[in-house]
């Protein structure tokens, strides 16, 4: 897969609850093998919780100047 398959949420200075709300609606949409990259200004600690419950996977990654970058997916089911 590559980057022009990815949903691009881009919640940088939002105030909440808009950037959960965007994510929420964005893994809503996900396609089989498609991803998510979420960018926000700050770390979204609840939204691993609930990434966790439901069984994404996700690679956090975080840049001073551009803030955090979450990769989620939905790993293959076994079988």
């Amino acid at each position: 897969m590559d980057a022009l398959d990815d949903l691009i949420v881009d919640a940088r200075g939002l105030d909440p609850p808009e950037p959960m709300e965007r994510i929420v609606d964005a893994l809503t949409t996900l396609k089989a093998g498609q991803r998510v990259r979420f960018r926000i200004h700050r770390e979204p600690f609840p939204l691993y919780r609930i990434l966790q419950q439901n069984g994404y996977a996700w690679q956090t990654t975080h840049d001073p100047e551009e803030g955090f970058e979450l990769l989620i997916w939905e790993p293959p089911q076994p079988g």
